[in-house]
């Protein structure tokens, strides 16, 4: 039987066992965590089949191992597991710097065992009680082999990502820095500092943080991410970041010289582009899978308003992957806000909540 072990079994470790655990693949999946309180859930709900010690010897038995805790975290265990796994073992991790991974593999001596992965898929919460089997359904996976990772390797890692039904991408370890450095990396530093900007301009009355609206939640959403994770990721990443952030940095200084100077063709055209890259994110034509499905609806604030629409979906069979009211309207389209896992599911509430002469607005 393979089996496959895990070192962290928090977000994305859980959401990999679970997804793993629900495929008809037959796998042994055994896992240490530094919360024990995570292995023991994972264990009762017979998520994984064993619970390990930090230097178990049983990782010897191991055909795969999954590296989910931080960064330097990962890199600390590869003396740990050189001394007990098997050379044919395959030793890969889940974080999003590879090109730091990649050197510490080589450094131990690890190279032929050693294979990068990193699915972009994740939360502002942490833990295992966040993880879910679906979180890395239709995700990019990132497999980012180094010149010792033979071919078998490679194409068993695909198949694997392929099974709990995420999208393998198969780069550089550095061009897989540079790339997340822009799209994942940079936007939580620029989303901490708007909100520790925010927090410096708001008055002690808090009038910023009492209206803070749709717009600016959605955008700082992920500044609520884990700070020991971050603070790994910023200095593990360092050089790509600053490339990143340097360009960051001119594009201000040129909205705050077009503002500065009264320039509105060049703040139209500069809005105008923006607008038009950020909508061909969604363009299902370019192969990606849209991962949110939504409906906006408007409710009288009265008692029972909620549970009419959610008994109306539990009635029709339709399942909701998320609710929550919107406090403030600024930039959204209804007071609430329906997230679904799939998209049949949200036209099917859809139709039956406009029957209903609901006023609702849909979104992707």
């Amino acid at each position: 039987m393979f089996t496959i072990g895990f070192i962290g079994l928090g977000l994305i470790g859980g959401s990999l066992a679970r997804a793993i655990r629900k495929t008809e693949l037959s796998i042994q999946l055994m896992a240490y965590s530094a919360d024990p309180s995570e292995t023991e859930e994972a264990l009762s709900m017979g998520i994984i089949d064993r619970i390990c010690k930090e230097n178990d010897p049983d990782f010897f038995e191991c055909d795969m191992i999954f590296l989910c805790a931080p960064v330097q975290t990962n890199i600390h265990y590869l003396p740990i597991l050189k001394e007990i796994i098997r050379p044919e073992c395959i030793l890969t991790d889940v974080g999003s710097v590879k090109g730091i991974m990649a050197d510490a593999a080589k450094e131990y001596g690890l190279s032929g065992s050693f294979i990068g992965g990193h699915p972009m898929a994740g939360s502002e919460k942490s833990g295992f009680v966040h993880s879910s089997d679906y979180l890395l359904e239709n995700a990019y996976f990132f497999i980012t082999p180094v010149p010792e990772s033979s071919a078998e390797i490679i194409l068993f890692y695909e198949k694997l990502v392929r099974a709990i039904h995420a999208i393998p991408l198969v780069i550089s370890p550095e061009e897989h820095d540079r790339i997340v450095a822009g799209v994942s990396h940079l936007p939580h530093i620029i989303a901490s500092s708007l909100v520790n900007t925010v927090k410096h301009l708001d008055h002690e009355e808090e009038y910023m943080r009492m209206v803070a609206a749709g717009g600016f939640r959605d955008i700082t959403r992920i500044a609520s991410s884990s700070p020991d994770v971050w603070e790994q990721i910023c200095l593990s990443n360092k050089e790509a970041i600053l490339n990143s952030l340097d360009s960051y940095i001119r594009m201000m200084e040129t909205m705050r010289d077009c503002v500065r100077d009264e320039d509105g063709p060049a703040l139209h055209k500069l809005f105008t582009s923006s607008r038009d890259y950020r909508d061909s994110l969604d363009d299902t034509k370019r192969g990606s899978v849209s991962r949110q499905f939504l409906l906006y609806v408007d409710i009288c604030d009265e008692p029972g308003g909620i549970a009419t629409i959610t008994t109306l979906m539990a009635m029709s069979g339709i399942n909701i992957q998320n609710i929550g009211i919107l406090h403030n309207r600024e930039f959204e389209e209804g007071v609430l806000r329906i997230e679904f896992y799939e998209e049949e599911a949200r036209n099917q509430a859809e139709e039956l909540l406009l029957k209903r002469n609901y006023s609702v607005r849909k979104k992707s």
